[in-house]
């Protein structure tokens, strides 16, 4: 089934700085998904840093870390997991998911979820190309939407 055709907001970011966190365990989706982020981030005009964790798993901590030391304003976790033949699929996803969802809500880092949880490669695929589904695009757009809303809600 095609992905509905959404209208991103303009976003500018010029001058905050933004890590996208990435587990590279799939090097050919991580690519698509790093370019669908990096896109939207130049085109907000943001700082831009990247750092290669192994896994899915490792994300939340490097933002924990990286958050503690409040060198950026906002985060993009970009990886893939594919459902295999054991329960390992499940305990990644959610963890990793739940692991993001407590530093947005405890921590209050703003964060884009680019984290694909998928059946297949060919799902993965469709979902990390920037010419279709552009999750990593849209992870980056979130971190932007959540910053651009900080800022307001400060007066900024």
């Amino acid at each position: 089934m095609a992905e509905a055709k959404r209208t991103r907001p303009h976003v500018a970011a010029t001058g905050r700085r933004v890590l996208i966190v990435e587990a590279r365990f799939y090097e050919h989706i991580n690519a698509l998904l790093l370019d669908g982020a990096r896109r939207v981030l130049a085109e907000a005009r943001a700082d831009i840093e990247h750092l290669i964790v192994p896994g899915a798993l490792e994300i939340p901590p490097a933002i924990a870390v990286a958050d503690h030391t409040r060198r950026f304003d906002a985060y993009v976790a970009l990886g893939c997991v594919i459902r295999g033949e054991t329960t390992h699929y499940e305990l990644v996803a959610g963890e990793s998911c739940r692991g993001l969802m407590e530093l947005g809500i405890r921590d209050r880092a703003l964060i884009g979820n680019g984290i694909l949880t998928v059946e297949n490669e060919a799902q993965a695929l469709v979902r990390a190309d920037p010419t279709q589904g552009d999750k990593g695009g849209d992870a980056a757009m979130a971190a932007l939407v959540l910053l651009a809303w900080r800022e307001r809600l400060a007066g900024r």
